[in-house]
């Protein structure tokens, strides 16, 4: 028909048409065909002599939603335009997956291949086309079960932008996972996870270390999502590896490293948030972990060279708390025992200040219910390194101190006892180190006795920063554990090694004694019965009368510590004589009941003590300003009526002992005495006593000042002493006289005990006690048996064979000897000895003697089995004894 248009063959279909010509040109007769594509037929050529002739205007078709037309050709000459096709044709098939025709074509593309290929401009510089982002994100959201597809394509133009070097669209890509991440975090998330974590591994293992950045961040923004619904299949081994061997990076360029120690510690933290709350995921607290997380954490700790918050070291501080913080009950072992292997492997401890510090974090950052549990550990280390340098040993003891002032906000558990057991030993292993001068078995590492002494006085501190974190009453047990601990040579069994001897007892003496004045000098209790039980006590005095000076000034010190309740004894000044009470600020309360009940339970021993402890030849200025200070805190602590009686009455005493010549004590000693005396009783007539004994002292005082100011503690007591040569003599005037004191007395109060006062204090003393210099509380029980008869190996007596009567009996259990006089010399001597010796050593009489009786009743009993002779001299053996025939079972005891 004219005025129509001939109708054209239709092409093959699945062919792709010509793009439409601008007007005008002329068509070439016909296209060639593309050898380089064999999966492309030839187009058909026209028939010959037809022209494609112009179009008229007609309007051309929408394209379907997401297709868009492609770029004009610029053909200048027809022999460029097969050129250009190829290459339009070659990057169409670039972006197909599956083999096939219908993939060549772009517009018959899936929609989410089309809808992933827009978001990528021409320009990688350009970054991401956000638009088209939006639609592929909107097309995510409405059909979420493509996101499995979406997440694999996105993963493989990824894989092979990164395999082509062209980074810019590896980011683009990255970027575009990470906004469908935080777009679909509902239940299907978990389509996206898995293309995107194995796309993450893939950034790892390059060895770009931008990627390796971008790759945690991504992590970093994964692991913030809050998922609603659990993942069985995934897992973060390597990510834990991976982030562990950042944190350890050793990149030539500084600034890079850090960048990469910072993204693989933020990463660390990334998989800790992933996985603590999480029991479908990894375990991370298992030992395989924990063992590359907790060292990887702490060689960035260990270097603090940076001060900005983007530092390893204050993004590693922050993420080794969190983890300590999620850390429950069963996972403190597992996150503390790596620190351990850190610091030994690296030798951490010598240093304390890092060892310290990490502990520090640790103990802030754990539960406070749990803190226990890390102070076992560090025990059980220390026992592991025993046989470790004294540097080592001091440093994981030095950390324990510290940890115990953390702990104290918590609770130490029920390992009270464990503690202080664990760190007696260790003082008790020290002193053997310090005697042999080796630290192991086979004598092959030695160590000297300055590194000894420094763990000894970290251990001892140690102890005193535990026991403050206890309450009072598990104090008091702690006391009574330590004193039990102190050896006492032929009564409780010596700590030291067989080799140590006498000397290592001493040593280790002189080691609990100071724990234990630690403990005390904390120890705060209103009543004095429960701070200085008898059980405490009476071991505690008995160390009073050891030649040792250190251990009696310990002992000393520990009384003071435990019956100074108000802390009067920091404001005492015992050089000199001259006090104002006003300027002191003494505090005094009234004496309670528990408090009389205390005086008249132990005053008496305390005088007893005091009395003794003036006696000791080799004392120091130092002792005699600490009996000074004990009794100053006993008169305000304990002030009454009776006290202050019983007081003045011991000074007297101590006056009379410094006067006397029986005792061997040296000028100075005596010159110490005499000033202990002024000073106290100064002291005491500005308590509370009539002005009439103030009176008497201040004149008392003046004439010594005057006549013997080396009778004052400002002479006697000074570093460098200026005394008599010769005998010690001294005028009435420069003397407390006992009659005048009472004069002053009358009239007040303390008339009432006028007849105690006019009775001189005179304890009963032995010969032992006067002459003595005892070592130990042994040394006096040995005395004793090598002073009883009994006791000699040649004095067993053998069996008798003489009638039993009853002067036989009364001797066995009277232990009567041949000789009367010596005798009751014997007898008056055990009496004195337990009028006045101390618990330790009436135990020990006491348990000898019983085994004695019980040897004497044997040899009675021996006698009262042995049948009588019969007349042919032959006494047939008797199976039941006379005693058990003729007595019935109940009366046989």
């Amino acid at each position: 028909m004219p005025g129509t248009l001939p109708r054209f063959p239709s092409l093959p279909r699945g062919v792709m048409t010509m793009p439409s010509l601008p007007r005008g040109v002329v068509s070439p007769p016909s296209l060639p065909s593309l050898p380089s594509l064999p999966g492309l037929p030839s187009l058909p050529s026209l028939p010959r002599g037809l022209t494609m002739p112009s179009l008229p205007s007609m309007n051309i078709p929408s394209l379907p939603r997401g297709m868009s037309l492609p770029r004009a050709v610029a053909m200048p000459t027809v022999s460029q335009a097969p050129r250009r096709l190829l290459q339009d044709c070659c990057s169409m098939v670039d972006h197909q997956t599956p083999p096939g025709l219908c993939s060549c074509c772009w517009a018959l593309r899936p929609r989410y291949k089309r809808l992933v290929d827009n978001i990528f401009p021409e320009d990688p510089e350009d970054g991401l086309v956000k638009a088209n982002m939006e639609k592929l994100t909107f097309f995510a959201l409405s059909a979420p079960e493509k996101l499995d597809r979406i997440a694999a394509y996105l993963s493989e133009r990824l894989t092979r932008e990164l395999n082509r070097h062209r980074y810019g669209y590896v980011c683009i890509a990255m970027e575009a996972l990470e906004q469908l991440l935080l777009a679909c975090h509902c239940q299907s998330i978990n389509l996206l996870v898995e293309s995107f974590l194995s796309t993450l591994k893939l950034l790892l293992e390059t060895d770009k270390p931008h990627l390796h950045i971008l790759a945690t961040n991504s992590f970093v923004k994964f692991a913030n999502i809050e998922e609603d619904t659990p993942s069985y299949h995934r897992s973060y081994d390597s990510f834990v590896s991976r982030f562990s061997e950042m944190c350890h990076s050793d990149h030539e360029d500084a600034e890079i490293q850090n960048r990469i120690r910072v993204s693989g510690i933020r990463g660390l933290q990334g998989v800790v948030r992933k996985t603590v709350d999480d029991e479908l995921q990894v375990n991370i607290w298992e030992p395989r972990h924990m063992e590359q997380i907790i060292p990887a954490l702490l060689v960035n700790l260990q270097h603090r060279n940076h001060t900005h918050s983007e530092s390893p070291s204050e993004q590693t501080e922050v993420c080794f708390r969190e983890l300590l913080g999620r850390a429950a009950y069963g996972h403190i072992n597992n996150a503390i025992k790596p620190v351990l292997m850190h610091l030994d492997s690296h030798s951490l401890w010598e240093g304390r200040s890092f060892a310290v510090g990490c502990f520090q974090i640790i103990m802030y950052s754990i539960q406070s219910q749990h803190s226990h549990l890390v102070i076992q550990q560090l025990l059980g280390h220390l026992d592991a390194n025993s046989r470790s340098p004294a540097s080592v040993r001091a440093g994981i003891v030095e950390v324990l101190s510290e940890a115990a002032v953390i702990e104290a906000t918590g609770s130490v558990g029920p390992t009270v006892l464990e503690v202080f057991n664990t760190l007696l030993r260790q003082l008790r292993q020290s002193v053997d180190y310090q005697l042999t001068g080796y630290y192991d078995i086979a004598g092959k590492h030695k160590t000297t006795s300055t590194e000894e002494k420094t763990l000894q006085d970290a251990v001892i501190r140690t102890i005193g920063s535990f026991a403050n974190t206890l309450p009072v009453y598990q104090r008091s047990e702690v006391m009574l554990f330590i004193m039990g601990k102190i050896p006492v040579p032929g009564i409780y069994p010596a700590l030291g090694s067989p080799n140590a001897g006498f000397e290592g007892s001493r040593m280790i003496q002189v080691m609990l004694l100071k724990s234990l004045l630690q403990v005390s000098e904390c120890y705060e209790s209103t009543n004095l019965l429960t701070a200085l039980p008898s059980s405490f006590l009476e071991p505690l005095l008995s160390f009073t009368l050891m030649e040792d000076p250190e251990i009696r000034l310990l002992v000393l010190s520990i009384l003071t510590s435990l019956i100074d309740r108000h802390h009067n004894a920091a404001r005492l000044n015992a050089n000199s004589v001259v006090f104002d009470v006003s300027v002191l600020e003494l505090k005094e309360d009234g004496c309670s009941r528990q408090d009389n009940l205390f005086t008249r339970k132990h005053a008496q021993r305390l005088y007893r003590h005091v009395y003794l402890a003036c006696k000791e030849e080799n004392s120091g200025r130092s002792h005699y300003q600490a009996l000074f200070i004990l009794l100053a805190v006993i008169s305000l602590e304990l002030a009454n009526e009776e006290v202050v009686v019983d007081l003045i009455r011991l000074l007297l005493a101590l006056q009379d002992l410094a006067l006397s010549n029986q005792d061997s004590l040296s000028t100075f000693n005596r010159c110490g005495v005499h000033a202990v005396c002024a000073t106290f009783l100064h002291l005491l007539s500005e308590l509370g006593p009539p002005p009439a004994l103030r009176q008497y002292v201040t004149q008392v005082v003046e004439s010594r000042r005057t006549d013997a100011a080396y009778l004052l503690p400002e002479v006697a007591l000074c570093d460098s002493p200026s005394l008599p040569e010769g005998e010690l003599k001294v005028d009435e005037a420069c003397l407390f006289v006992q009659s005048k004191i009472s004069e002053a007395l009358m009239g007040s109060s303390y008339s009432a005990h006028a007849d105690r006062f006019n009775t001189a204090y005179t304890p009963q003393l032995t010969d032992e006690d006067h002459l003595s210099r005892r070592k130990s509380i042994g040394d006096v029980v040995s005395v004793q048996m090598d002073m009883d008869p009994q006791f000699g190996p040649d004095q067993q007596q053998k069996p008798q064979t003489e009638q039993i009567t009853f002067e036989t009996l009364k001797n066995a259990i009277e232990d009567r000897g041949g000789v009367e006089d010596e005798d009751r010399r014997r007898r008056m001597q055990l009496v004195q000895r337990f009028q006045t010796a101390p618990f330790e050593e009436i135990a020990a009489h006491c348990g000898a003697r019983t085994s004695q009786l019980q040897s004497k009743l044997d040899q009675v009993f021996d006698l009262i089995i042995r049948p009588p002779p019969s007349p042919s001299g032959n006494s047939p053996p008797r199976s039941t004894p006379i005693y058990e025939m003729k007595f019935p079972d109940l009366c046989v005891y």
